[in-house]
């Protein structure tokens, strides 16, 4: 039965707007983004098919656009929209970032770049450059590398945050491998990062792993 049959009071659209977002299922927020469905399926329908065929809403956003026409009930144009949602809300998250200290708000730092990074396939390792104030200067990658590993230049790092006047930094990378632990190697590295960075009175105020849904913080268990 399509949606528009539905009593109003069942309707996505509907439910949303009197409700809030978060009443939805994730399948119901799918179906306000598809808005239609197909032959014999409702909108609802597809989004509970993609989110069985993808296992996760995760893992749905994450992939790539579809070639040569729809994936059930998703083309080209479909996914462009959900792919443009994620976006507004990392941009809506940096704006965030941008007019407050971000120490003040630990939560939107994680959500931010959880958002950025946790669906990559490769290592990035990024920086938040932050003003005397920490409200965010800059947020950008700075190394990229394979499945496991990214090669970090501390000296590289120095330059850019001394380009961008920055009074401090938070340092982050992802673990596609969905470990959230830090290796040996990932102490060692912030260990360099901390050093160079000290010599030019710019200190490391974090250094966060995203693995999935998971955010480690360096500073939350007293390794910086």
């Amino acid at each position: 039965m399509p949606i528009t049959d539905w009593p109003r009071r069942e309707r996505p659209r509907e439910r949303l707007l009197a409700e809030g977002p978060e009443a939805l299922t994730d399948a119901e927020l799918l179906a306000v983004f598809l808005r239609t469905g197909v032959p014999g399926k409702s909108a609802v329908d597809v989004g509970r098919d993609l989110l069985a065929e993808f296992g996760s809403l995760r893992a749905l956003l994450a992939s790539s656009p579809p070639a040569g026409g729809s994936r059930r009930g998703v083309g080209p144009a479909k996914w462009a929209v959900l792919q443009a949602a994620i976006e507004l809300g990392r941009r809506t998250l940096r704006e965030e970032l941008r007019e407050r200290d971000a120490l003040s708000s630990p939560r939107s730092v994680r959500e931010f770049l959880s958002l950025w990074l946790r669906e990559r396939t490769r290592e990035s390792f990024v920086g938040l450059f932050l003003d005397s104030q920490n409200r965010l200067l800059a947020a950008e990658e700075l190394f990229r590398g394979t499945v496991s590993q990214t090669a970090v230049y501390p000296r590289e790092v120095v330059k850019r945050a001394l380009a961008l006047n920055a009074a401090a930094v938070i340092l982050a990378h992802n673990h596609p491998s969905g470990i959230g632990e830090p290796s040996p190697a990932d102490r060692l590295l912030t260990d360099a990062l901390k050093a160079a960075l000290r010599q030019v009175d710019i200190p490391v105020l974090d250094h966060l792993i995203v693995a999935g849904n998971r955010c480690f913080s360096f500073a939350e268990h007293g390794w910086l």
